[in-house]
């Protein structure tokens, strides 16, 4: 059965904000339970792999204003999950970086998304998941190569 690039757009454009909307919906649940909101949940995950960040840099990711990135902190900070830290050598400079709490509910969060990973993947076949790993692999490349050549 073919299928016209056009068919597939659309196909595609129906299916993805569904999965990602169950996808969220999962994950979300979890977060819940730790108290914790997704963006706060996208901050803590950002310091897991990058460490200590300027408050630009976070709001850069988050694509938000640094305000409204210090309201976000400062309820993580309230809630132990991350800590300010201010440069020696000039105050003005301060960044954020993951305590232990927010060390061990990163990691927490990274074994339940697996686990909703594997409950999903294991119903498909190993050829398909090596199929699909295959082709997001390709899309991450050409759309990181479109975001080269658009700067």
């Amino acid at each position: 059965m073919s299928i016209s690039i056009e068919a597939f757009a659309d196909r595609l454009n129906e299916l993805m904000p569904l999965v990602f909307k169950e996808l969220t919906k999962k994950l979300t649940i979890e977060l819940h339970k730790n108290k914790i909101t997704l963006p706060q949940f996208f901050i803590l995950e950002f310091l897991n792999r990058e460490g200590e960040s300027k408050m630009t840099e976070l709001a850069n990711f988050m694509n938000v204003t640094t305000a409204a990135m210090t309201g976000i902190v400062d309820r993580l900070v309230r809630d132990g999950y991350i800590e300010r830290v201010y440069d020696k050598t000039d105050r003005r400079i301060i960044k954020v970086k993951l305590t232990g709490a927010g060390n061990a509910l990163t990691k927490k969060m990274a074994e339940r998304k697996q686990q909703m990973i594997v409950k999903v993947f294991e119903k498909i076949s190993e050829v398909d998941r090596e199929r699909y790993l295959r082709i997001l692999n390709q899309i991450n490349k050409i759309l990181l190569e479109e975001n080269d050549t658009n700067k």
